[in-house]
């Protein structure tokens, strides 16, 4: 899983498997889920990040992380 967020535009996606996108479902005002070929979840757009959640604090709680990385 990866977090990306771009400055420029406040939005963040949030990578939850590789693969590429086929289809995309707006499911509120500025957030799309996106769907790999066989319809299984592959991302999270949110636009307008820093207004729809806290972007100051990231918490990681008894999830089964065997490699961190932070760029």
């Amino acid at each position: 899983m990866k977090f990306h967020y771009y400055p420029e535009t406040d939005s963040l996606y949030i990578e939850l498997s590789e693969g590429d996108s086929t289809e995309s479902n707006v499911v509120a005002p500025g957030v799309v889920l996106d769907f790999d070929e066989h319809h299984r979840l592959v991302g999270i757009d949110i636009d307008h990040a820093s207004k729809v959640v806290n972007l100051s604090r990231l918490e990681v709680t008894a999830l089964p992380v065997q490699s961190l990385a932070v760029a």
